[in-house]
């Protein structure tokens, strides 16, 4: 038995979720002092809300360590995705937490996994990671798999706003100040676990169609590639995506998500990521 442990920077929808059968660790959230716990508690409508209507920086805060050891002590052999290290906490402790598990119980196989992404490139991986499962692969080979699928993971954005981002450190304010400049919109990808600027569009359409090209230009097996899409309260926007996507691209299948408090944060009202290999 091998089960998958996500943080809540995975966006999986309902029946995602249901069919992979994470668990997911929560990040915290704070905004004017008000404390959020980002699970499926959370009323991302009143969050976003808040967050909209603050002029303080809102924020965020990685699982302790003792909310990962909970997870870790399930029956079977865990595999543990978490939230780019460069972005998050998330994975220094959930390495901590299997250090204690492991120290406390013995032997049992726990293989955590920095995604160097978030949102819809985290949602990918949990995604290959239950594919693998299904193929009944031993733990070393899916372990094999996953690094070279992690390795080779394509995670691009484009957003609204990239205010939150800059002012808690993890984007350049070179991005953000290009995107204000002319109704830029700065095509983004996640490059060695950070958020870099990949290419660039006057106007959220032309970046789409940008973007669009470059992945049909890209030089990978289509037909078995999953996309995935999150999106922050867009779904119009994440369907036009994929639908303008399909045409051009025979994609194996396209997955839609919104996203989760903390990727809501970051990405802002509006924002879609996409993610993909096979």
């Amino acid at each position: 038995m091998i089960k998958i442990v996500v943080d809540s920077g995975c966006d999986l929808n309902p029946e995602i979720k249901q069919e992979i059968g994470a668990n997911v660790i929560p990040l915290n959230l704070q905004i004017d002092g008000v404390d959020y716990i980002d699970d499926e508690k959370l009323d991302s409508d009143t969050y976003m809300e808040a967050m909209m209507a603050s002029t303080n920086v809102p924020k965020t805060a990685a699982p302790s360590p003792e909310r990962y050891l909970e997870s870790f002590k399930a029956q079977g052999s865990v595999f543990a995705v978490t939230i780019s290290s460069k972005l998050s906490a998330s994975y220094n402790n959930a390495c901590l937490a299997k250090d204690m598990f492991l120290d406390e119980a013995g032997d049992k196989f726990i293989h955590i996994i920095d995604s160097l992404t978030a949102s819809a490139g985290e949602s990918s991986i949990a995604i290959k990671l239950h594919e693998l499962i299904k193929n009944n692969l031993s733990e070393n080979e899916i372990v094999d798999k996953i690094t070279y699928f992690v390795n080779n993971l394509r995670t691009y954005l484009i957003l609204e706003k990239f205010d939150n981002l800059v002012k808690n450190g993890r984007m350049s304010p070179t991005i953000a100040k290009l995107a204000s400049i002319l109704s830029i919109k700065p095509i983004c990808k996640a490059k060695d676990g950070q958020i870099v600027l990949h290419d660039k569009a006057r106007g959220y359409q032309k970046a789409a169609t940008k973007l669009i090209n470059i992945i049909k230009n890209d030089n990978i097996d289509f037909e078995n590639a999953v996309l995935t899409i999150s999106h922050v309260k867009a779904l119009q926007k994440a369907i036009d995506f994929k639908d303008q996507i399909a045409k051009v691209v025979k994609f194996k299948d396209i997955i839609i998500s919104e996203t989760s408090g903390l990727c809501s944060t970051y990405a802002y009202m509006g924002g879609i990521v996409v993610s993909y290999y096979n």
